[in-house]
């Protein structure tokens, strides 16, 4: 087992090496996003880690769904697990504080303060660090410094006890995010210094067990505090450990704690402690931590930062950062993992299954992004989703611990298939994945695993009984948030006309291309909006496009201004509806102008990172700002691109306007930092946006890069006159994946003026290969 351990620090290594010169990590800034709603978290990871340990200062409110925030001045312990990003809470698994004198457990069967539980302990950001694969604290209650470093499935923590004390650890098996209740519990000291733990919650994840294994460098006896948290429906356990160290550690002699955890038995947690954590080298495992970041952030180089300051390179290597974070491990060292029928199955070691899978969010940017710089990973990801489509009976729209939240609209796997087989890569089953795209677009709940919640059931079906079996459309007084959607089923169901052709089904191909254009129905001509139809064929009244009732009413997290635009598989087609190009510029113009004011009782706090009516801080607006660039006035597109890149992110706490999502919302910055985006995931096609660097290069996985430079670049100069890709001048603001994977340089001259690139050039013909580009040959997982 120790050659894993080894494997590790390899691999660790063989990444500093890479990044020798430059310490990437160090532009890292672990809080950016942990205040306002950005929900991101400090903890101490890996890329991908499974354990991602780190503090929790709080576990009730919609600002304790990464478990931190950084307005908060207590530390209740530090958790194991926790989310990045989400608009949810769960996990916050195994809470270990250390302590001093008496442990103090009053109050043991309460939910707990809003903030606070009763063992917390005041700290300073003064007196807390956080950087790729480390993070320290001092307790100021107990005058205790805690110090967390971690492997992919392990955390080493590093405990300095003042002088005197006697030293003492709670481990709390109950501990909650907001709304999450412990089911059952089960522990065992192996020895006198190791302790087994179990337990099983019901949160967002209905049926979330885990394993874990807790290893202390002294020997401890503990005892234990029970009690039961009272709930309108029925009562639920409480359980924390209490554990007393023999001999009292100085600032010469530190305790140390080794966790490991399983989702699939203890067994499973004590083979990964010993695969991946065999000795006590805290200063190994953080300098192996901080080279694999340094590894995964030398993908991106910026060679020249056009007179940036230096808080935008720290906010571009942030983003990446966040970007790694999920999908996490899920399967254990051996390849085993639970499955989403609540299974323990065997898999692959070298083809681990993951978990956290936001896909309503990341099929936007995330995943583009990830096609780039580690296309293998994006095919490891589809494999993964595959198996839990097997497993489950349909690929989870939104997974988290093996289980289907059923969380958000849409199918967007199909999105992540179709886009990664037009780019060229097929890693994967394509007729097991197709098979499971026609599954997720059909309403047939039949042979759905009977672990998954009848009472879930409505939320993973697409009201497909209603638009491709009844009325062409779905009557809002039949489903909730109709017209969103509605429009993401036609992106969705588009995408799966192109995975159709690939496999020569025609019939489907034909049958689900229509379907792509069932967001004609939606368009209201005489107000300009998608709008929601009863089953009389009514449009809904009254009707106010700066409306929200969230999640009750026509839209998901936004209003007819927002999601009148996502159309992104057929652009032209939105525009005819318009009534022409003029007219849609017209319309599009006024969403960025008129007021941010929204009217409702219960407005979607998600609406956030307002230009206009434009809501940069949620997703389903993403690519709305690059319409201009297909409308023939990629002006627009450049200097909206600069007000968001320039107004919206920041180099601190409050530096993302919206919730990070599992790494969209930095995804998006990072593409559009570059110079590009991907308007429509599953056309491969990039459309140029306005680069903020001088010179930004792509490490490829073919062994070639792909460099953006611009000239004159600067502040003022946001413009974009000409751009040539290789020396070939570009007529129009679009150049191809397959292009891009083939390297070189993209050469951007920048203007203080606008330019009317493409103005007098015919409409953007969009490049949709027939057949399946293959810039690279990655090896077979069979």
């Amino acid at each position: 087992m120790k050659k894993i351990a080894l494997a590790f620090f390899a691999a660790a290594l063989s990444g500093a090496a890479m990044s020798q010169t430059v310490d990437l990590a160090s532009y890292v800034n672990p809080f950016i996003g942990t205040g306002g709603h950005g929900h991101t978290h400090p903890a101490a990871v890996v890329p991908h880690g499974m354990i991602q340990p780190g503090p929790d200062t709080r576990h009730h409110g919609w600002d304790a769904c990464s478990g931190y925030y950084y307005e908060d001045k207590t530390i209740n312990g530090f958790s194991q697990t926790r989310l990045s990003g989400t608009g949810c809470a769960d996990l916050a698994d195994f809470l270990l504080m250390p302590f001093t004198g008496k442990a103090d457990l009053a109050h043991v069967g309460e939910k707990g303060g809003k903030y606070r539980c009763p063992f917390a302990s005041e700290f300073s950001h003064q007196e807390e660090i956080a950087t790729p694969g480390y993070y320290s604290v001092f307790l100021q209650r107990y005058g205790i410094k805690t110090e967390i470093t971690s492997t992919e499935r392990t955390a080493l923590y590093r405990f300095t006890y003042p002088e005197g004390k006697n030293a003492g650890m709670i481990l709390d098996l109950d501990y909650n995010n907001q709304n999450q209740y412990m089911l059952e519990f089960d522990y065992e000291q192996l020895d006198d210094r190791t302790m087994r733990v179990f337990h099983r919650s019901l949160g967002w994840a209905y049926n979330q067990p885990i394993f874990g294994v807790f290893e202390f460098s002294q020997p401890f006896t503990y005892e234990v505090v029970r009690d039961t948290v009272h709930d309108a429906n029925r009562d639920y356990p409480c359980c924390k450990l209490v554990l007393h160290f023999k001999e009292v550690p100085t600032n010469t002699q530190q305790l140390f704690c080794r966790v490991a955890l399983s989702y699939v038995d203890s067994n499973g947690a004590l083979n990964n402690l010993r695969s991946e954590q065999p000795g006590w080298d805290f200063e190994g495992t953080c300098a192996a931590a901080r080279a694999l970041w340094n590894d995964e952030l030398s993908k991106i180089q910026i060679n020249d930062m056009a007179g940036n300051a230096d808080s935008v390179r720290q906010i571009f290597y942030t983003a990446l950062y966040h970007a790694q974070l999920e999908p996490m491990l899920f399967s254990d060292v051996d390849g085993r993992y639970l499955g989403m029928d609540l299974k323990v199955r065997q898999g692959l070691q070298d083809d681990p299954m993951y978990t956290v899978f936001s896909l309503w969010d990341t099929h936007r940017a995330l995943h583009p992004l990830i096609s780039i710089i580690d296309p293998a990973r994006n095919e490891a990801y589809i494999r993964s989703l595959i198996r839990k489509g097997d497993e489950l009976g349909i690929v989870p729209k939104w997974e988290l611990a093996g289980n289907e939240t059923a969380c958000m609209i849409g199918y967007h796997y199909v999105s992540l298939v179709a886009d990664m087989y037009t780019k060229g890569y097929h890693n994967f089953n394509l007729q097991r994945a197709y098979r499971h795209a026609l599954r997720c677009a059909e309403y047939d709940t039949t042979g759905i695993a009977s672990v998954f919640p009848r009472w879930k059931m409505e939320e993973i079906e697409p009201s497909a009984k209603y638009y491709k079996n009844t009325q062409a459309y779905i009557p809002f007084d039949k489903a909730s948030e109709s017209v969103a959607r509605a429009l993401e089923f036609a992106y969705n169901d588009w995408c799966i006309s192109q995975l159709a052709e690939a496999v020569g089904d025609t019939a489907n191909a034909r049958r689900y291309q229509q379907f792509g254009q069932a967001y004609r129905q939606y368009f209201d001509a005489k107000t300009g909006f998608m709008r929601g139809k009863d089953s009389q064929g009514n449009w809904r009244t009254p009707f106010n496009p700066v409306s929200s009732t969230h999640r009750m009413d026509d839209y998901t997290e936004g209003t007819a201004w927002q999601w009148t635009w996502f159309v992104p598989q057929d652009p032209e087609g939105l525009a005819s509806l318009f009534g022409g190009r003029k007219k849609m510029l017209h319309k599009l113009d006024s969403l960025f102008t008129m007021s941010s004011q929204m009217i409702g009782d219960n407005v979607s706090p998600d609406i956030s990172g307002m230009i206009g009516q434009y809501a940069h801080g949620n997703e389903p607006g993403h690519g709305t700002i690059f319409l201009y660039n297909y409308m023939r006035a990629p002006w627009r597109t450049q200097e909206l691109c600069d007000s968001i890149l320039y107004g919206l992110y920041y180099a601190g706490p409050n530096g993302l306007s919206g919730n990070e999502d599992c790494g969209q919302m930095s995804a998006w910055y990072l593409l559009n930092a570059m110079g590009f985006y991907q308007f429509c995931p599953g056309r491969p096609v990039y459309t140029i946006s306005r680069p903020i660097f001088g010179e930004v290069s792509i490490s490829l996985p073919n062994n070639r890069k792909f460099t953006v430079r611009t000239i004159g670049n600067s502040r003022q100069n946001k413009y974009i006159r000409r751009a040539r890709l290789n020396g070939v001048v570009l007529t129009t603001p679009f150049f191809t994946h397959q292009q891009l994977m083939e390297g070189g340089v993209l050469e951007i001259e920048m203007s203080a003026t606008p330019t009317k690139w493409g103005t007098d050039a015919k409409p953007v013909k969009l490049y949709m290969p027939k057949r399946p580009i293959k810039p690279i040959k990655p090896a077979r997982i069979r």
